[in-house]
């Protein structure tokens, strides 16, 4: 079992299946030493366990967890296409925060995926990240994250 498996193993996670694409995409892709994962969503077994707008339908810290979840459908689809063994470290994460407009907590919400890469990848796991708050997202999800990690 390589660290990521393992350490997944030891926080009691199990890998989803990689989520089928909503629309005409592939959920990871790899370019030279980098692969981009598309948007993912928080889906639990197909399905969206939320919808609705942090701040308004969703609490922030719900929302945190959707993200850690749609973080981990991430690391689904880059393992399908690569093995999580072949990943040298995250290089960005962007997260996507469908927003009530007056709230301002999207790095918070997006700490959900961000933390959860530091747990499975140690110090690798460190990234750089954006969080932007945006009017929806597809299906009304809550929150989507984007994923680039450098593989050898």
């Amino acid at each position: 079992m390589t660290d990521a498996l393992a350490r997944l193993h030891d926080l009691g996670i199990t890998l989803p299946s990689v989520v089928a694409p909503l629309a005409a995409y592939v959920p990871a892709r790899r370019s030279g030493s980098f692969v981009y994962t598309s948007g993912q969503l928080p889906m639990v077994d197909g399905t969206l366990p939320r919808t609705g707008k942090v701040g308004a339908d969703v609490s922030p810290e719900d929302a945190a967890d959707l993200a850690r979840t749609a973080g981990l459908n991430a690391l689904a689809a880059v393992h399908a296409l690569v093995g999580l063994d072949t990943v040298v470290g995250v290089v960005k994460v962007v997260g996507f925060v469908a927003s009530a407009p007056d709230f301002t907590g999207h790095p918070t919400v997006v700490n959900g995926a961000s933390h959860l890469f530091g747990e499975v990848f140690g110090d690798a796991g460190a990234h750089a990240r954006s969080a932007v708050g945006v009017a929806s997202l597809p299906l009304d999800s809550p929150v989507e994250i984007e994923l680039i990690v450098e593989v050898r």
